[in-house]
C-alpha cells in the first residue's frame, strides 16, 4: 500500500540541518582527537629522547577539555547522552510526553545558564595567560564553555522541536523515547 502522507518540507529541512550540524560537530571532534593523539605521541617521543616539551602537559589538558565539551555537543546533536529509559518507559504515554518536554526545557535552561556564566567569566580571564604557553590567553582556552554551551543549545532546541512535533499519545508516530536522553 502506498502512503499518501509525506513528511512536511519543514521537517525534512530540519532533519537535514540536524544531520549537517551533527556531521560538522563530528568532524570537529575527530580533528581534536587527531591533534590530541599527535600531541601525546610527540610528547612521549620527545621525553624518550631526553628533550621533553615544556608545554606538553598543559596543552594535552586543554585539548582533552575541548574534546570533552565539543564531544558533548555532538552527543546532544546525536541524542546520545545518558538517559534512564527504563524508568521513563514505565510511565503512561501522556505523563511520559510531559516529562520529556519538561526535562528538555530544563536541559535548555541549564545550558543557557552555563553559556551565560561562561561568557561572563571570559573578560575576567582576558589578561591571564597559560603558564607553559604564555602567548595563549586563558580566555581563549575557556571560551570552550560558552561556545560548546551554545552548540548544545542548538542541538537541544532541535530536540525540543522534534519532541513537540511528535504525535500526541494514542496516535501513531515516532517514539517519544527517541527524543529523551
Amino acid at each position: 500500500m502506498i502512503s499518501t502522507q509525506s513528511t512536511p518540507p519543514r521537517a525534512d529541512a530540519l532533519a537535514r540541518f540536524r544531520e549537517r550540524y551533527a556531521l560538522a560537530l563530528e568532524r570537529l571532534v575527530i580533528i581534536l582527537m587527531v591533534v590530541l593523539a599527535g600531541e601525546v605521541v610527540l610528547g612521549v617521543l620527545m621525553r624518550a629522547i631526553g628533550r621533553p616539551l615544556v608545554w606538553y602537559d598543559e596543552m594535552a589538558s586543554v585539548l582533552l577539555a575541548w574534546l570533552t565539551f565539543y564531544g558533548s555537543a555532538l552527543a546532544s546533536a546525536r541524542r546520545a547522552h545518558i538517559g534512564c529509559p527504563e524508568l521513563v518507559d514505565q510511565l503512561p504515554a501522556r505523563p511520559r510526553r510531559q516529562l520529556a518536554i519538561v526535562s528538555q526545557i530544563m536541559v535548555i535552561a541549564f545550558f543557557a545558564l552555563v553559556g551565560w556564566v561562561g561568557a561572563v567569566i571570559l573578560p575576567v580571564l582576558a589578561d591571564e595567560m597559560l603558564v607553559s604557553v604564555p602567548w595563549l590567553s586563558a580566555a581563549v582556552v575557556q571560551s570552550v564553555i560558552p561556545v560548546s554551551a551554545a552548540l548544545i543549545l542548538v542541538a537541544e532546541i532541535l530536540n525540543l522541536v522534534d519532541l513537540l512535533r511528535s504525535h500526541p499519545p494514542g496516535q501513531s508516530g515516532s517514539s517519544l523515547a527517541d527524543g529523551l536522553h
